[in-house]
C-alpha cells in the first residue's frame, strides 16, 4: 500500500477553492477534499504583514498521488506562492487509508468496505 499524506493548502475565496476541490477530485490526484469555512492568516509577504481570510483546503492523497496534486495546486492556485503543505498519515483506520489508495489510482476501486468487512469475517 502507498503510503497516504494530508495535504494542506488555503485559497482567497469560495469560488476558487469550489474549482480547485473540483479539479482535485476530478483528477483522481486526492480522494478527498475538506473545504472548511474562511479564516484569518497572519504573514509576512515582500516585508509587509498581511492579514487576510482564506478558505483552507485539507486534502487526502497518496505519496504517488502527491506530484500530480502538487503540480495541479500551482497550475490553478492564484497565490504567486501557494501553501502545499504534506504530512505522512501513521495511522488511520485501514479501510479508510484504502480507499485513499484506491482512489487516488484510477482502475483500482474498491469500497472502502471491502477491507473492513475482510477483518470482520475472519
Amino acid at each position: 500500500m502507498n503510503t497516504c499524506l494530508f495535504v494542506m493548502t488555503n485559497l482567497p475565496d469560495i469560488v476558487s477553492a469550489q474549482k480547485m476541490t473540483h479539479r482535485i477530485i476530478a483528477s483522481n490526484a486526492a480522494a478527498c477534499v475538506n473545504q472548511l469555512a474562511p479564516c484569518a492568516s497572519t504573514y509576512r509577504w515582500q516585508d509587509k504583514i498581511e492579514t487576510v481570510s482564506e478558505i483552507p483546503l485539507l486534502i487526502k492523497t497518496t505519496v504517488q498521488a502527491y506530484p500530480r496534486l502538487e503540480a495541479l495546486i500551482i497550475d490553478c492556485h492564484p497565490y504567486e506562492l501557494p501553501e502545499i503543505i504534506a504530512l505522512p498519515l501513521s495511522t488511520g483506520l485501514p479501510a479508510y487509508l484504502n480507499w485513499i489508495n484506491s482512489e487516488t489510482h484510477p482502475g483500482e476501486h474498491k469500497t472502502p468496505w471491502d477491507d473492513l468487512n475482510a477483518s470482520t469475517q475472519k
